[in-house]
Order: structure tokens, then C-alpha cells, then sequence
């Protein structure tokens, strides 16, 4: 049985991170002192379900997570720093911190250190979240002990459901074109709301002829918000003007 340590303080540890060609070491202490932090950790950079969803989940949705006062965004993982730094620079996660946790040292504080032989990962993390203030866990969602690689609680809508009860998720799909300055701004828009969407890009899996079977439009950007025909970038403009 995975443990739940709410109420517990996180594990003392030193984390040995690199900025630029210099190695930094970060304590707990510097991490989560004084601070409201979301924590996620999971088995592995550069992982599927990792890479897909759990870490740009947290990223998307960081803005939502600022607003209900949370500090910091940590990811943490079984890796050393130069492939937790490097798998950062993919991704584009700019709003979540990456914390290697090489040795396992924290994990197995956390008692989340688990036996991942059989997929030649050797001593991984369980995946889980937690919300730490002031170096006190008060949260903690667990992946039930399943086979394989449960996904089911730790991701940040949960989270930020825990944060903020009244929080729902809108389901967005955004029709774009590599190049378009207007689906830029678009995504900006709904980037500077905290609005995750789904892009499908012309060209890309989607063609002009489905576009306009859909929308009856031969140009883009074109958004749908929870199954509701919204328009281009000005109908999302006027759109996210009235948008709480």
C-alpha cells in the first residue's frame, strides 16, 4: 500500500540541479518554505503518458493554478538534471519547474519509490500530485496500484478541482494552419485565460473540405467552446471578453 503522507512535511533532500553549464543544489527548504506548491511526480521524462498529457496539463492550466494562490509548479522525477532540463526545453514548459530527483532520494521519502525492472527503468516514481504549503502536505492524489500506468487523479484538472470547487472544464477545439498569425493570436487569447483546447491543424490530419463540411468556412483560425460553433478570432475575442 502506497502511503498517504497529508498532514506529514515533505522529506528533507537536496536536489542536484544544473543552470547553464553550473550544478546548483536546491534543497526542500528553498523549494517549499513559505510557499503554496502543487507537486506532480511521475515515472519518467520523455514517457508517453508524461509527455502527452501529465506535464502539459500542469503547464496549460498553470495561470488557473496562480490564481487560487499557488506559488510554484513542480514536476519531479526519477531523472538526473540533464534530461529533466532537456525534456523542459520540448515540451515549452515555461510555468513548471523541473526537479531532478536523480537518486530517488525524495521519492522514497515520499514511499513512492517503486520497481519499474520489468520495463528496464530500473527505481521509478509511483505517479501522484500533492499540494504542499509551507512544506506541509495537505493534499495528496495517489494512482490506485493498478497494472501498467494508471493515469486517473494525479493530472491538474483534478488538482485544480481540489483548489477550486466551482472549476469546469471547457471543451475547446481550435481549427488552425502552421503559419497563420491569427491562430497565433488565437491560442494566445485562450493561453492568456487558462483555456486548454485541442488544435487541429489543416493539413495535418484535417483537411479545408472537412473544415467547411463543419463550419461552412474556408479560413482559420475557426473555434468551437463545448460543442457551441463560436467563429474566428474576433467572434473569440468578443467571446473571451465576457469570459469570468
Amino acid at each position: 500500500m502506497l502511503p498517504n503522507r497529508e498532514g506529514q512535511r515533505v522529506p528533507e533532500v537536496t536536489f542536484h540541479t544544473r543552470e547553464g553549464d553550473q550544478w546548483v543544489n536546491v534543497t526542500t527548504n528553498d523549494l517549499f518554505n513559505g510557499k503554496t506548491v502543487v507537486v506532480f511526480a511521475l515515472p519518467g521524462a520523455f514517457t508517453p503518458t508524461c509527455s502527452s498529457t501529465h506535464l502539459p496539463g500542469y503547464n496549460e492550466l498553470a495561470p488557473l493554478f496562480r490564481e487560487c494562490g499557488v506559488d510554484d509548479i513542480l514536476c519531479i522525477s526519477v531523472n538526473d538534471a540533464f534530461v529533466m532540463n532537456e525534456w523542459g526545453k520540448t515540451q515549452q514548459a515555461e510555468n513548471v519547474r523541473l526537479i531532478p530527483d536523480g537518486n530517488g532520494e525524495f521519492t522514497a521519502g515520499m514511499g513512492m519509490l517503486v520497481d519499474k525492472e520489468d520495463l528496464g527503468f530500473g527505481k521509478r516514481s509511483w505517479r501522484y500530485s500533492m499540494l504542499v504549503k509551507d512544506g506541509v502536505i495537505e493534499k495528496m492524489f495517489i494512482e490506485p496500484e493498478e497494472p501498467g500506468d494508471p493515469f486517473k487523479v494525479s493530472d491538474a484538472e483534478t488538482m485544480l478541482c481540489y483548489l477550486n470547487p466551482g472549476y469546469k472544464r471547457q471543451c475547446v477545439s481550435l481549427f488552425t494552419k502552421r503559419g497563420c498569425p491569427y491562430c497565433a493570436n488565437a491560442k494566445t487569447m485562450l493561453a492568456e485565460k487558462g483555456i486548454h483546447y485541442d488544435e487541429i491543424v489543416i493539413g495535418e490530419g484535417a483537411s479545408l473540405r472537412s473544415l467547411q463540411a463543419v463550419t461552412g468556412a474556408t479560413t482559420v483560425p475557426q473555434i468551437f467552446i463545448d460543442g457551441k460553433y463560436i467563429g474566428g478570432s474576433e467572434a473569440l475575442a468578443a467571446y473571451l471578453a465576457t469570459y469570468c
